[in-house]
């Protein structure tokens, strides 16, 4: 699995949007039993401590250590530095996993067999992420022309699972038809900005040309985002889930 997140660790935990509750009630409401439940490549621990709250542990695991510092520390939390595809997970431990917008990393063999190892026989599997965000007509533009125009080489090719939904990738699971969500949250222009300098393809970016790229974009972003002081953003969220 790439780290492309150590980096930018700090602003990932700012700036990085969080799943509506409706779509947690609607996995804890498949998940039988709430003894433990395992959060893989949990970066800063945004799904983990929402897990915390329902699950009597939880073990999450990243390969980012500077992921990991940036995360909330709760006694229930078991948190450590370890691969998506081998873990010191036992045997039948997790009445629920999952993984938020990370497996288009893995090694998809590897992390499965890993997922069928630990669950619980009747545990629930959950793929779980977000595609790109739209506010409106002028800002959207923009933003693609830097997703695409600026950074179109730069970005992984396992972005295209996320382009393509998750629905390309393989799901060797016997899989519930989910139910649309939605991200919903408001933005100040800061923010925008602050999420952009998350991107992966961004971060490759500087390193290549040793300078950000939204110092091209910053002008022609403002001039779009207007005068708002606030703006409504939406990212479409991306679920599969299995047995």
């Amino acid at each position: 699995m790439k780290d492309n997140f150590s980096t930018q660790a700090e602003g990932y935990s700012i700036y990085r949007p969080t799943y509506p509750q409706e779509l947690y009630d609607y996995l804890f409401k498949l998940t039988l039993n709430k003894q433990a439940a395992w959060d893989c490549a949990t970066g800063n621990g945004q799904v983990a401590r929402v897990l915390a709250g329902h699950f009597e542990k939880v073990y999450a695991t990243d390969i980012s250590e500077n992921q990991l510092k940036n995360a909330l520390q709760l006694p229930n939390i078991t948190y450590k530095v370890e691969p998506a595809e081998q873990t010191t997970a036992g045997d039948n431990s997790f009445d629920l996993i999952t993984v938020a917008q990370a497996i288009h990393w893995f090694n998809f063999e590897a992390f499965y067999a890993e997922v069928k190892r630990t669950i619980k026989p009747d545990g629930l599997f959950a793929v779980i992420g977000y595609g790109i965000m739209y506010i409106d007509k002028k800002v959207d533009k923009a933003v693609h022309k830097l997703y695409e125009d600026i950074l179109g080489k730069y970005w992984d090719n396992e972005r295209r699972y996320i382009e393509e939904n998750y629905k390309t990738i393989p799901f060797p699971f016997e899989e519930l038809v989910a139910p649309h969500f939605q991200i919903k949250t408001t933005w100040n222009f800061n923010q925008l900005i602050g999420y952009l300098n998350t991107w992966s393809a961004l971060q490759h970016y500087k390193k290549a040309n040793e300078r950000n790229p939204l110092e091209y974009m910053f002008t022609e972003l403002k001039e779009a985002w207007g005068d708002d002081a606030e703006k409504d953003v939406h990212f479409p969220v991306l679920l599969r889930v299995g047995r």
